[in-house]
C-alpha cells in the first residue's frame, strides 16, 4: 500500500508491452529508489500482461490494476488516476507517464521542481526536441493551430505530467478525463506550469498508435470543449450566412437594374443559395455532435474504478 515513505506515485498504462514496463521499473528504481509507488494499469492485455515478476525483480513497490477489457490509453490513465486519488494524502505527488520509454524517468525531477511553485497545480511536459517523422510534426503544428482556433485554448503538451493531490482529486471527478487527459487538465481550471522536455526513445517495439488513431485522439481533445467549438463554428456559419444573403440581394439588385449578363443571375443566385443551405446544415451537424458528446460524457461520468477486474499489491 502507499505510505509516507513513497514520495511519488507513478501512474502508467501498459498494453501488451510488459518488457518495456520492466525496463521502466528498472529506470525508475535507479533514479528514485524506494521513494516511488508504481500503479501499472494493465489495459486488458492478453498476450503480454503485466505480472508480479516485473516488480519482484526490481524490488519496487506498486500495484497492478488489471482492467476488464481494453478501454484505450486515455481511459486507462483516468482509471489509474481515480484509483490513486483516493489513496494519497497531501505528502504525496502524482506522476502520469507512458511505459514505453518516450517519457523518461530522468525528466521527472524537472516536473517536480516546476510543481514546487505555489502557483502551479499541474506541471506538464511540452516537447522540445522531437524525434517523430516530418509528417507527424507537420500534422501536430496544424492540429495546435486548429485547436486554438476552435476552442480558444492553447495545447502543447501530452500525458507526461506531475500534479499535487488536490489536482488529482479534481481531475478524477471530471467525466472529460477519460476522453482526453491534456484537454481535461485545461478544462479543470487548475493552474498549469509548462516545462520544455525532450521526448525519449522507445525501450522496445513500435508504437501501436497509427495515423487514424492519432487524428481521432486529437479531435477528442476538441470534444472536451464542445460548447466552445459550437459557439465559434456557429458564429462562423452565421457570418457566412449573412454574407450569402447580402450577395443574393446584390445579385437581385443587379438583375433589376439590368447590369447582369444572360445566365449570370441564375448561376450566382443558385451558388449563394447552395452555400447558405450548406452553412445551415453544418451548424446543425455541429449542434447534434455537441449533444452526442455531452451524452457520452454523462454516460462515462461514473466511477472509473468500476472497470478494474483485479488489484494486486506488490511491496
Amino acid at each position: 500500500m502507499i505510505n509516507r515513505s513513497h514520495r511519488m506515485v507513478i501512474i502508467t498504462p501498459v498494453y501488451e508491452d510488459s518488457s518495456a514496463f520492466k525496463i521502466l521499473l528498472d529506470n525508475l528504481f535507479a533514479v528514485f529508489g524506494e521513494e516511488i509507488f508504481v500503479i501499472a494499469v494493465d489495459d486488458g492485455s492478453v498476450h503480454c500482461p503485466v505480472n508480479a515478476s516485473c516488480f519482484y525483480e526490481t524490488q519496487a513497490a506498486g500495484t497492478i490494476l488489471k482492467l476488464q477489457r481494453n478501454v484505450g490509453h486515455q481511459r486507462a490513465i483516468a482509471t489509474g488516476l481515480s484509483f490513486a486519488s483516493g489513496l494519497v494524502n497531501e505528502d504525496h505527488l502524482l506522476v502520469i507517464m507512458d511505459s514505453d520509454g518516450e517519457d523518461r524517468p530522468s525528466d521527472i525531477p524537472t516536473l517536480i521542481r516546476r510543481l514546487g511553485s505555489s502557483d502551479v497545480d499541474i506541471a506538464v511536459a511540452a516537447r522540445g526536441q522531437r524525434t517523430e517523422a516530418l509528417s507527424f510534426r507537420l500534422f501536430y503544428v496544424f492540429y495546435k493551430r486548429l485547436f486554438h482556433l476552435l476552442t480558444g485554448k492553447a495545447i502543447n503538451f501530452g500525458n507526461f505530467m506531475a500534479m499535487k493531490p488536490v489536482a488529482a482529486k479534481r481531475l478524477a471527478s471530471m467525466p472529460e478525463l477519460s476522453i482526453h487527459i491534456a484537454a481535461a487538465a485545461l478544462a479543470s481550471k487548475l493552474r498549469v506550469g509548462v516545462c520544455s522536455i525532450d521526448r525519449g526513445t522507445r525501450y522496445s517495439g513500435v508504437s501501436k498508435m497509427n495515423f487514424s488513431g492519432l487524428v481521432l485522439h486529437g479531435f477528442r481533445g476538441m470534444m472536451v470543449f464542445a460548447e466552445e467549438v459550437v459557439v465559434r463554428v456557429g458564429l462562423l456559419c452565421g457570418g457566412v450566412a449573412i454574407l450569402t444573403l447580402f450577395g443574393a440581394l446584390l445579385a437581385v439588385l443587379l438583375k433589376v437594374l439590368g447590369h447582369s449578363t444572360p445566365g449570370w443571375f441564375s448561376v450566382a443566385l443558385g451558388v449563394l443559395v447552395m452555400i447558405f443551405v450548406q452553412t445551415g446544415a453544418l451548424a446543425l451537424m455541429i449542434l447534434m455532435l455537441s449533444g452526442v458528446t455531452r451524452r457520452a460524457e454523462i454516460a462515462s461520468s461514473g466511477n472509473h474504478v468500476e472497470l478494474i477486474e483485479s488489484v494486486s499489491y506488490l511491496d
